[in-house]
């Protein structure tokens, strides 16, 4: 068996009067995939930094393997005192390292290095803390939301440079389909303990839910053992004898076990403040487009937008979905062709940089408008605003607590708060799935799933996509944009690409000696081409398809076959007539099509 590479063991910490960890172990060996999970604010990146050796602990014991190297993906690089971004890579380096990687990996990710940091976007910064973190090929890589503010193009670039990896990868995130793609355990942590599955994050929430449940069922079984001493504490005469005082230090042993058994754990509850109902038509944009300076973002689209729609907007960073997305509120006019917008909409909207928020405000200053009050005003009604925060996961003890101070996290719940007190019936949501854990992104889900209004989001998290939308409008070429029914993987289906950064990005080659081959065993074969994903989806769901339409075809053949068929009216053998051939003229179609990609399988051996 393999000595992993860092271990911790029994960690405790207290921040303030506050147990953050109690006992959290931690340990990953060459080449392992672990997720850490868990809510906002249970410690995970606090774990993951003491992973790292950049906090100490109150208790417990982190060893790490000798000349083992440790890399940590921050969550918000500090790149101060930087001159370039090529500076602020090369100080990641050690000795021995080549920054000719770092470079590399720079400009796959579409950076020069010459770039000032302060003048960096959000997802720029992502970039070169990516590139920073990546260029010593550390044996231990400790990404902390390595996905906040990458486009689809940039993601997938990470999701194959991570799967190459030798490093033992310990990640946090809140994106589903990167934890499914990169683990193959799972460190759950939860009120300071860490439990631990041997398996990928696709079985951890059957798993989780177990665990619960069999947690509930000791704590009831708990509580009816105390009920019965207490009985008998109660009515018992001999309780008050001496030599029944180990049965009643038994029983204060009992209540002490359940008041510090694990908590149930508060819930965070979601519920938007919903307005008056809008018309159908929410937005119709007949020929739109949009340009800035020579280039064209947004080229002759036309769109509907019905009430109860959830459409979600997809595309590289860059390729104007913010742009269109202020275009369909309004905000924004056309240079050319028209936004017409619905009556009695009642329009919320949440911004991605949380541009907002006063970072001195303090929290119950931010809820209450700053007034000097108490209370929040949430629709038609006035609540408490400690109330207010409980229903959002603040503890009281966060009142004053300004804005700037919350973590990443915490702000995304605080701009929800914000947003969901105000009446709605038109939630316009730019990237509000940044920061936020998969327990609120559930919630988030089932809360878009009821409400009555509409829903106009972009994302770049493809797993809330999916259960979230009804369709995804894309980035394509030149300025276009195509709509597609159904979510990110509906819209693969139908042969929409993944979007395509401006400057792709391409995997650099690593520092790593290649693999020691057999003296005998010759040159290496080249690579060979490969299917497309959308071919190879196309090749798995064309049979299914091909056997429903040879279905639908040989029930209107037998229908029109009925000898009083015809006689029941010429328009209804017409319409059948006419679908029939339809059917038939798609069957072909799916038949050439299977054909192709059959050939095109054979051919390249996949």
């Amino acid at each position: 068996m393999t000595p992993p590479l860092l271990v911790l063991q029994n960690i405790d910490l207290t921040l303030g009067a506050t147990p953050l960890l109690a006992g959290a172990e931690l340990a990953v060996g060459p080449g392992d995939r672990v997720c850490l999970v868990g809510r906002n604010g249970s410690g995970k990146s606090t774990l993951l930094r003491i992973a790292a050796g950049l906090i100490p602990f109150d208790a417990g014991r982190r060893f790490v393997q000798p000349d083992a190297t440790i890399s940590y993906l921050q969550q918000e690089p500090d790149m101060a005192g930087f001159a370039t971004v090529e500076d602020y890579v090369a100080a990641g380096l050690g000795p021995g390292d080549d920054l000719h990687y770092g470079r590399s990996l720079l400009a796959a990710l579409g950076l020069t290095g010459a770039e000032h940091p302060a003048r960096l976007s959000g997802g720029e910064a992502r970039r070169a803390a990516i590139a920073r973190a990546l260029a010593p090929a550390p044996d231990v890589l400790l990404p902390d939301e390595p996905t906040n503010h990458l486009d689809l193009p940039a993601i997938a670039w990470l999701e194959q440079e991570l799967a190459g990896s030798r490093s033992g990868i310990i990640t946090i995130s809140h994106d589903r389909r990167l934890l499914e793609t990169l683990s193959d355990s799972v460190i759950w942590l939860e009120d300071g303990i860490t439990r631990r599955l041997d398996r990928g994050f696709s079985h951890f929430e059957a798993w989780r839910d177990q665990v619960l449940e069999q947690e509930e069922t000791e704590r009831h079984k708990l509580g009816r053992r105390i009920a019965m001493e207490e009985d008998w504490l109660r009515y018992g005469v001999t309780a008050r004898r001496k030599r029944n005082q180990r049965r009643l230090a038994a029983l204060h042993d009992l209540r002490r076990a359940r008041r510090e058994g694990r908590p149930s754990g508060a819930s965070l509850r979601l519920a938007a403040t919903e307005a008056d109902r809008s018309g159908r038509l929410i937005a119709v944009a007949e020929g739109v487009s949009k340009s800035w300076g020579d280039r064209t973002v947004v080229r002759d689209f036309s769109a509907k937008l019905l009430r109860g729609d959830r459409v979600g907007i997809v595309g590289a960073n860059g390729a104007g979905k913010t742009t269109l997305l202020r275009l369909l509120t309004g905000e924004l006019a056309p240079d050319r062709g028209t936004v017409t917008l619905g009556a009695s909409l009642a329009m919320v909207m949440l911004d991605q940089q949380r541009a907002t928020l006063d970072p001195a405000a303090t929290l119950a200053d931010t809820l209450t408008g700053g007034g000097g009050g108490d209370a929040v005003q949430v629709g038609t009604q006035k609540r408490h605003v400690m109330s207010y925060m409980k229903d959002f996961l603040f503890r009281a003890e966060q009142a004053r607590t300004p804005a700037g101070d919350l973590s990443g996290g915490e702000r995304g719940r605080l701009m929800l708060a914000l947003a969901f007190a105000r009446p709605s019936n038109l939630m316009v949501l730019d990237e509000p799935t940044n920061d936020l854990d998969l327990e609120t992104l559930d919630l988030l889900q089932e809360l878009f799933g009821d409400y009555q209004g509409t829903v106009l989001l972009v994302s770049h998290d493809r797993d809330f996509l999916d259960h979230v939308c009804t369709s995804v409008i894309a980035a394509a070429d030149d300025g276009r944009w195509i709509e597609y029914a159904g979510g990110y993987s509906d819209m693969l289906a139908q042969g929409g690409a993944v979007p395509v950064a401006r400057q792709a990005p391409r995997t650099p080659a690593r520092p790593t000696a290649p693999a020691p081959r057999d003296a005998g065993a010759g040159p290496s074969p080249p690579d060979r081409p490969r299917m497309a994903y959308k071919d190879r989806h196309a090749l798995e769901t064309l049979p299914r398809e091909i056997e429903t339409l040879q279905a639908r075809a040989a029930k209107l053949r037998a229908l029109m076959s009925t000898p009083d068929f015809f006689s029941r009216g010429q328009a209804l053998f017409a319409q059948a007539s006419a679908e029939l051939a339809a059917t038939d003229a798609a069957l072909a179609v799916a038949e050439d099509r299977w054909l192709e990609l059959e050939l095109m399988r054979e051919q390249l051996d996949v």
